[in-house]
């Protein structure tokens, strides 16, 4: 598991590591991946056995291999696994387990769940149901806060959800105005209205959404703050009336209303400001009797830094690990300590703020396409090394599967250093040791991302990528020195190949398997083609004496040479090029005719040009034309919105693909009649499959 070894002494690990004092011995895990490694990994330090749930998807899954029981819970739809209270408590039952941890997402704030923790005499590692009851509903919450003086924003929490009161409330507000979902998180059922028109349309969406994801369709309104950033408090409560906060995190960049990128402390907060957060924090916690780890999400104006209550996550939040990077702490054993009875291991004043973390959650998506999530095998798959300063965070190994079932998400990239640019600096670079192929990632996005000059300045905001897309998203350029790197990694590989062949066939060391690119009896210049981001490059390499000249698109001849650099992982080459004088160092993943080149720009993708013939043999048209409505990636077609024989209109909607825990919504992209619809209802489908197809269109009468 990648999951950095701290010592006692060391940043991860509490100081106060005791045995556990009452009855948790053995805890059952309701969740999956790489929060499930997480709390493996500390009962693991303290003596506490563990067990692993999972579905038909996840039965070799890492958090599988590590607990100490796994049991099969069912399919591979959350309905009917890991959402499943019953199958879940029949399991800690069965194990004779003392406690559950949730983790975060599934069960973790339902009100239902841990009651029937309580019911079943088994300990919910978590707040009190009747907390997560009065968090949990969005227009409750923020009576609550009121109440005990933490700042709402204005807005309409009532319980009349008619279109008409909705609308006038709206109006009351006043434009731009956020519509929510009352339960639940993660951007799920969150819209934007920023003009009157277009309210009933992004409220019904915002409905659908919600209904879909906690079962429930009400909303409520608020104002939306046009440049407001994302600041939240990580709180800790125990049942001896202690509360503390561990300070804040700034996770204002965001895509799809989810969190990308975050780091703590916040960027840019006067110290007075930040106790002033901190406590206004513990009072909302206070306020609901709250009890384990929480986190108080604000809204903080970027213009005039006034904070604004926004909600509360009753569970540990995805980015805690930045909290316990800065206050030497491990959350996750606080949770257990606090659950098991023990009061809070620091009081406030003893909880110290150290240097500067950020948090990068790199998942399987497209970025340049919308963000799309995608899903896969991970055919290589190598990580930055751990260390005291460095945790990579993850549920999945190399040729592991992303599914469409769950969310996206591969890993947490977690950076400690004493400041600020210096936690930056060490983030670009481990990003950059991050190497995936096998499916679309947004590692080069994140170290765009992060480089960007006003990211490196701090100046950040909840619409931070919108307000500077063109240029974090620029056009594509490939150097003429990372498609060098990718000769020299054909060559690299087409040597040790050769090699190979040569021992296994007796022969080495003969002049007749010289394994330079180029046979003895071959010719002393060779073409090697590839293409780009669509565009190709002429390529002509020459073998002179022990070294190589390339030629780029007819430009000038450039001396050229190739060197191996030793590397641990036997998956990859690591390579360094001398092109024309200047020294490279990059790494490689050759698979078929794929050239997956890993440097400063992230990674790479180049791509053998074929031969015409070999192309159309191996190659298959994957773009629909305007007469099918094809599925954007793998997922599940949960509905079929016209049957055949239908007249539909440009722009109509057809079917809904979901995928990743998010609906899309194929639309047709002209007039026509429906010709088929595919019998995948309720069933996976892949990428470019056809879901819809049209008729053809008639062919115009000749003159």
């Amino acid at each position: 598991m990648f999951y950095t070894r701290f010592s006692s002494a060391k940043r991860f690990l509490s100081a106060q590591s005791q045995p556990i004092k009452k009855n948790i011995q053995k805890i059952l895990i309701a969740n999956r991946g790489e929060i499930a490694c997480r709390v493996i990994k500390t009962a693991r330090k303290l003596g506490v056995q563990t067990v692993a749930v999972y579905s038909d998807a996840d039965a070799k899954s890492l958090h599988v291999h590590e607990a100490d029981e796994a049991y099969h819970i069912g399919p591979a739809a959350s309905t009917q696994s890991y959402l499943c209270s019953s199958k879940i408590i029949d399991v800690a039952k069965r194990a004779r387990c003392h406690a559950i941890h949730p983790g975060y997402g599934f069960l973790s704030e339902s009100v239902e769940f841990s009651d029937l923790c309580q019911r079943e005499g088994i300990i919910f590692i978590g707040p009190p149901a009747s907390a997560i009851h009065d968090m949990g509903i969005k227009s409750t919450s923020k009576a609550i806060m009121a109440a005990a003086g933490v700042p709402i924003i204005n807005g309409y929490h009532g319980d009349d959800q008619s279109n008409e009161k909705l609308q006038t409330e709206a109006q009351i507000i006043g434009f731009p105005l956020m519509i929510k979902a009352v339960r639940g998180g993660g951007g799920k059922g969150m819209r934007i209205a920023n003009t009157e028109a277009e309210f009933m349309d992004q409220l019904e969406s915002a409905r659908t959404e919600s209904a879909k994801a906690f079962g429930d369709s009400s909303v409520l309104l608020e104002r939306y703050v046009r440049s407001p950033r994302h600041v939240e408090v990580q709180v800790f409560a125990d049942t001896h009336g202690n509360a503390v906060y561990l300070f804040e995190r700034d996770c204002s960049v965001q895509r799809r209303h989810q969190k990308i990128i975050e780091e703590a402390p916040a960027p840019g907060l006067s110290e007075e400001l930040r106790t002033e957060l901190g406590l206004a924090a513990v009072r909302a916690a206070k306020a609901v009797g709250y009890v384990g780890a929480g986190t108080v999400e604000f809204i903080l104006d970027k213009e005039d830094l006034s904070f604004h209550f926004m909600e509360m996550n009753t569970r540990l939040q995805v980015e805690h690990p930045i909290s316990e990077m800065i206050t030497n702490t491990d959350l996750v054993e606080w949770q257990i300590r606090v659950a098991s009875g023990e009061p809070l291991p620091l009081t406030q004043e003893q909880i110290k703020k150290r240097g500067h973390a950020f948090e990068a959650r790199i998942y399987a998506e497209n970025p340049r396409n919308g963000f799309l999530p995608g899903a896969g095998p991970l055919t290589h798959l190598s990580t930055p090394l751990p260390n005291e300063f460095v945790r990579v965070e993850t549920g999945v190994r190399q040729n592991d599967e992303v599914s469409v079932h769950y969310d996206p998400m591969i890993a947490k990239l977690v950076v400690w250093s004493e400041t600020r640019n210096l936690a930056l600096n060490s983030l670009i670079a481990r990003l950059r040791e991050y190497h995936i192929t096998g499916l679309d990632t947004n590692v080069n996005f994140l170290i765009d991302l992060a480089s960007h000059p006003s990211f490196q300045a701090g100046d950040v905001h909840t619409g931070f990528i919108d307000q500077h897309l063109d240029s974090l998203f620029p056009p594509i350029k490939i150097s003429e020195q990372t498609i060098s790197q990718a000769i020299a990694a054909i060559v690299t590989d087409e040597k040790i190949a050769e090699t190979k062949r040569a021992i296994e066939q007796g022969c080495e060391g003969s002049p007749f398997a010289a394994c330079d690119g180029f046979r003895i009896n071959s010719f002393l210049e060779r073409d090697l083609n590839v293409e780009s981001n669509g565009q190709t490059y002429k390529i002509l390499l020459k073998y002179v004496r022990t070294n190589y000249e390339i030629r780029i698109n007819d430009g000038e001849w450039k001396p050229f040479s190739v060197k191996t650099v030793q590397d641990p992982n036997p998956n990859r080459l690591k390579l360094k090029l001398n092109l024309d004088g200047v020294e490279s160092i990059f790494s490689a993943v050759i698979k078929d005719n794929v050239i997956d080149i890993f440097n400063e720009n992230g990674k790479n993708e180049i791509r053998r040009v074929l031969p015409k013939f070999l192309k159309e043999i191996s190659s298959e048209a994957t773009t629909a034309g305007s007469n099918k409505a094809v599925s954007p990636m793998p997922g599940i077609c949960d509905k079929l919105l016209v049957k055949a024989g239908d007249r539909v209109g440009a722009g109509q909607p057809v079917a809904v693909i979901i995928a990743m825990k998010m609906e899309y919504v194929l639309k047709a992209s002209k007039d026509g009649v429906v010709k088929s619809v595919s019998d995948k209802l309720g069933k996976s489908v892949t990428k470019g499959e056809v879901i819809v197809a049209f008729e053809e269109d008639e062919p115009k009468p000749k003159n």
